[in-house]
């Protein structure tokens, strides 16, 4: 099998990841409640794994990192928590659902939404775009780091500082740039951060985090046992408690600070190379392939290793049946839970291929893609 669909989550992990989840199944139980030793062991080893997330991310105090069960979980917290009624958000075309439903639904509330148009050929959008959608009523800035159609990445900095500047709060969808790009919340102006783990964190599924700025402080979408301030009916004030409620997943947690280990170990910038290298070699195989469309801005120093393209005359769902059926190849087909970043490219509505590589990909498996694909087309 040769595995190209890391951008839905990492199939590959680090043995770590793998040995860190079931010592947590043995050995760890509910952390915050009970007072006996595998309650609070299961209580330290989550407080650890949140220290590595701040690091990681430059988040500053370990209380501000929020642990979800997945970037949507993150998303909607972050979104709905900040929106207030007569409020207005800006956003762009590049989304996934995970952020536009949201949005969509918050009209309901009466807020306002504008959502500012990416680059037809690259699908990137400017600060001068942003700056120019905002409002005195704009509660919101939410701005994906990297397209999960065609792994443009966007000047995140340069929001981050317009953001700053107007005191706007500003979140980032990691969910395809965490584990691949350096992400550092107070030098990059992000007040809140949002991602899985289960993709660049090479953790296990049902993992995600909400990092929260200093300035910042959602309202919560849930309320419950927190294991702290029992005796109140009133949800607590206090970080993380206040966005906590119900039991932890705490193997999957376990699994997060494994993959942190693993990246940090790694290093982001040995990764970033290695995964630019296969996207270069993947990108000038598909131009050499007649027939063969690609989105987006095609160049490995400006995206991540995410490339959509199609087959002209084969519809791209057939082309993924045919690449797993005959070759064994794991590609994603269609509008990947993003329609207007596929209306933006012009990918719409047919959808797309979508190759995204991972850490643990080779340069032979990008080859033998290749070969596969020039046979399809031909």
């Amino acid at each position: 099998m040769i595995y190209l669909d890391t951008a839905a989550t990492s199939r590959q992990k680090p043995e770590l990841v793998y040995q860190r989840a079931a010592q947590a199944m043995r050995e760890t139980a509910n952390p915050g409640r009970g007072g006996h030793a595998p309650a609070l062991e299961a209580g330290r080893m989550v407080y650890a794994v949140r220290e590595q997330v701040s690091a990681f991310f430059r988040v500053g105090e370990a209380e501000r990192v929020v642990f979800t069960s997945n970037a949507t979980d993150a998303l909607n917290l972050a979104i709905q928590g900040m929106a207030r009624p007569g409020g207005h958000i800006v956003s762009t075309t590049m989304e996934h659902n995970s952020v536009l439903r949201p949005l969509r639904a918050l009209e309901a509330r009466g807020v306002r939404h504008t959502l500012v148009q990416g680059d037809p050929g690259s699908g990137v959008v400017t600060a001068a775009q942003v700056a120019a959608a905002l409002e005195p009523e704009t509660c919101l800035v939410v701005c994906t780091h990297v397209s999960n159609v065609t792994g443009t990445q966007m000047p995140v900095e340069e929001i981050g500082a317009l953001c700053r500047a107007r005191g706007i709060p500003f979140l980032v969808d990691a969910s395809q740039s965490a584990g691949v790009c350096e992400l550092d919340m107070e030098a990059m102006g992000i007040d809140l951060l949002a991602c899985p783990g289960h993709k660049g964190l090479l953790a296990l599924p049902g993992t995600g985090l909400l990092c929260l700025g200093p300035n910042v402080r959602p309202e919560p979408l849930k309320q419950g046992g927190t294991g702290s301030f029992s005796e109140y009916l009133e949800q607590p004030d206090l970080l993380p408690d206040r966005y906590e409620s119900g039991t932890l997943n705490t193997v999957g947690i376990a699994s997060l600070g494994a993959g942190l280990e693993y990246l940090e170990e790694r290093g982001l910038e040995s990764i970033r190379r290695h995964e630019q290298a296969l996207c270069e070699q993947f990108l000038s195989g598909l131009r050499a392939i007649p027939g063969i469309e690609i989105y987006g801005a095609g160049d490995a120093r400006r995206q991540t290793a995410v490339v959509s393209f199609n087959l002209r005359g084969m519809d791209c769902a057939q082309a993924a049946f045919r690449l797993d059926r005959e070759y064994g190849i794991c590609m994603r087909a269609g509008l990947h839970c993003a329609p207007l970043a596929h209306r933006t490219v012009g990918s719409f509505p047919q959808g797309s291929l979508r190759a995204s590589m991972g850490p643990f990909n080779t340069e032979e498996e990008i080859e033998q893609t290749l070969s596969a694909l020039s046979t399809l087309s031909r």
